[in-house]
């Protein structure tokens, strides 16, 4: 079972996370987990730069190791990276010392401040700690695209009824995904570019934040 929509109550809960951007612009931060991956993720790119918009990939270090060559394609398009674990962990059924061992493992590879944990599933402990070092990063709209049970009519759905200014939105960048992907992305990039929003990733709002307080 997951949430589609994070209520805000969630989100108040770990104040400390970033769940969205509060922005009064159209900007929309569209993220995608546990790539890079040969089949899925080129195909990503070409899509998202018809529409000249840039989004946040939280990797798998297992991923990176394997398909470094993506991953250079995902940093040269001049999109931003995340930390997603070395091996996709559990937060909630992993030992916190191999937790924490298995993220610096990944951030080896990337070298980012961003964290998000697979699944969203921190324990306290985890997350005050990895929140010392990395901005961990969560979401407010959860596409569903991993989902089996859902049609891919239904995960766009998921996005365009729940979308709306300063969003982060999950997608996947997985084999798991690829069928509703292909259906989805494209038709989620059309609509909100033709409602006039920019596709923006996590590290180009934070440039702009300080870029903000600089000239302040």
């Amino acid at each position: 079972m997951y949430l589609v929509k994070t209520p805000q109550f969630i989100q108040k809960l770990f104040p400390n996370f970033t769940w969205r951007i509060p922005t009064d612009e159209k900007v929309i931060h569209l993220t995608f987990d546990d790539g890079p991956i040969p089949e899925v993720t080129p195909w990503v790119l070409e899509q998202l730069a018809q529409h000249n918009a840039k989004a946040t990939f939280f990797c798998v270090g297992d991923n990176v190791q394997k398909h470094h060559d993506v991953l250079e394609m995902v940093k040269k398009a001049g999109h931003a990276i995340g930390n997603h674990t070395f091996n996709h962990l559990n937060g909630w059924l992993t030992d916190n010392v191999q937790y924490f061992l298995n993220v610096r493992r990944c951030a080896h590879a990337l070298r980012s401040s961003l964290f998000r944990p697979p699944y969203g599933r921190l324990k306290p402990r985890q997350g005050d700690f990895l929140q010392r070092h990395y901005r961990i990063v969560m979401w407010d709209v959860l596409s569903g695209d991993f989902d089996p049970e859902i049609s891919a009519e239904q995960c766009l759905d998921n996005v365009l009824n729940n979308a709306r200014q300063g969003s982060i939105v999950v997608f996947h960048d997985s084999l798991k995904a690829w069928d509703k992907l292909q259906f989805v992305l494209p038709k989620v990039l059309k609509h909100f570019a033709s409602q006039g929003y920019r596709f923006a990733h996590l590290e180009e709002e934070r440039a702009d934040e300080m870029l903000l307080a600089s000239v302040a």
